[in-house]
Parts: C-alpha cells; structure tokens; sequence
C-alpha cells in the first residue's frame, strides 16, 4: 500500500494539472477514499479496550497498590461506559482506590455518591464504613500524622463525624461484616474524644475559666460513660465548683466520685487533690517567643 505521504503529494500534483471540474470531483472522491483506508491501517473501533479490559486494568492497578493508576483507569471505564455491567463494581473500587491514596475528600464524596445512587446495593456498607474512615484520616494532617505527640489534641470534629457515621453503619447494617471493628473504632473514638475534653478542661483551669472547666467535666460524665476519663470528669468538676466556692455541688460531685472511684489518684483522706492547672499561669520564653504555641 502507498504511504499516506505519497498519496497526499500525488493527489496536489494531480489536481495542479487537471482542469476540468467533473474529472476534478471524482479524483477528490477516489483519493479521499484511498487515504481513508490506508489511515486506518487495518485496525477497526471495535478493537479498542473493552469494558472488561479497563476493568482488569484498575484492579491489576489496585493489586499492585498502584492507586493512583488505578484511580485514572477507573475514570476512563465511567466515562466509556456509565452504565456498563462493571459500573457499580468500578465505583467501589474507586473508593477504595481513593482512600488508599489519601485522597479522602474524592473518597467521602465517590461514598456519598455510591449510596445515594445505588441504596440497596449489596455491598452498600462498604461505602458507609469506607466514608467513616476518611472522616476520621481527614483529621491528620501531614504535620500532625508524624510529629502531634497526642491525637485527643487535635481539631475533634472530624472524630464526632467518623463516629456519627460509624453508628449510622452499625444502626442500618448491624450484621455487616464491617460492624464488629466499626464497634472497636467507635470504642476508641469516644476515649479519644473524652480526653480531648479533659485538654480543654485543664486549659480552662489553666485560665480560670472554672465555670466552663466545671461543665467540660460534666460534659465527660453524661456523655462518655463507659470510658476511663468519666473518673477524671468528675474530679474535674470537684476541684472547678471548689475553686467557683460551689461547696454543695463539689461535694455532690466529691460523693459520686467516692462511691464510684474510690481508688481514684487525686482523692487523699475523703478529699479531692488539686490537679495544679489553675496555679498561676508562668509563661516561658518559649511560650513568649511562639505567641502561645509551645509551652
């Protein structure tokens, strides 16, 4: 066959010779067909990837923990074919493939996607479980991932909302095989968010905000039960109401304490030690030179 160069530098001599108009529009047609066919080289539409073939290829992607691989295949098999027989399967795999490469806002939203297209979809729980997760690693930035000494430190919310959503998987899916660790997690986050409670607490009696340490503890002892700081709540809430010279609602709270906690660190003799963080606040020169930031 002709190269498709030669042909082009033939059919402009050609029509650089010939006149007449009829012989002209035949000689454009027949060219046009032979460029046409030898454009194309044999190869037919049909021969490009099949819906199966991108398919395999994200999940070889994913197998290989090539996410990111994966992620842009698993876009080009959606906009090829929407509505194709691996379609509701790609979209999972899309989740997972984004939550693997910490892209965690793609994931919650391809979650949020997945469930509200596809509600009664058998594995429908994958998407809740997976959108709780990257709630919870939404909370971890880079800095605080490697060098935070303490996760109860950190900005709560994304742990109230990776809870929230763990309990709605537990409450609409409770024999999901995703159940039992979303029950460990929701265990951990609770802890977590307690002792983040007792961090704001201490910073109030660091600043002798007493009224809103007194209610951070009150907070741990009605909404944290079944945690280990529901102790520390309520020390709290002794040392805050005795410094707000509330003496009947720190011996209330002193009983309850006793009866409950009897072995508790800060009770000596039937009385509440002071934890020290309503002393006097002694700023350092680190304290100074960092506006606050390291003390």
């Amino acid at each position: 066959m002709v190269k498709l160069r030669a042909d082009t530098t033939i059919t402009v001599n050609i029509l650089k010779i010939i006149s007449d108009r009829p012989m002209r529009i035949l000689l454009i047609l027949a060219t046009s067909f032979i460029l046409v066919a030898c454009s194309s080289d044999g190869k037919r539409p049909g021969d490009e990837m099949t819906e199966r073939e991108i398919y395999e290829k994200a999940v070889e992607a994913i197998d290989n923990e090539n996410y990111f691989l994966a992620i842009e295949t698993l876009q080009q098999l959606e906009n090829k074919y929407p509505f194709g027989n691996f379609s509701e399967q790609a979209q999972l795999e899309m989740i997972f493939a984004q939550f693997s490469a910490q892209e965690l806002e793609g994931a919650r939203a391809s979650a949020e996607r997945f469930i509200r297209l596809h509600p009664e979809h058998e594995n429908v729980d994958y998407a809740y479980y997976l959108k709780a997760l990257s709630s919870y690693e939404l909370g971890l930035s880079l800095v605080e991932r490697y060098f935070a000494d303490d996760e109860s430190q950190r900005d709560p919310q994304p742990a109230r909302d990776s809870f929230q959503e763990l309990n709605e998987l537990i409450r609409k899916f409770p024999d999901s095989q995703y159940a039992p660790d979303a029950r460990q997690r929701m265990i951990y986050l609770r802890d977590r968010l307690a002792l983040h409670e007792i961090h704001v607490a201490h910073y109030y009696l660091k600043r002798h905000a007493y009224l809103a340490a007194a209610n951070r503890g009150r907070n741990i002892v009605e909404n944290y039960q079944g945690t280990k700081h529901v102790a520390t709540g309520l020390a709290l809430m002794v040392e805050a109401y005795e410094l707000l010279d509330q003496q009947d609602l720190a011996d209330k709270s002193l009983a309850v304490l006793k009866a409950n906690f009897p072995k508790h660190p800060q009770l000596e003799n039937g009385k509440l030690v002071h934890s020290g963080w309503a002393q006097k606040d002694r700023k350092s020169i680190w304290n100074v030179i960092t506006l606050g930031l390291i003390d």
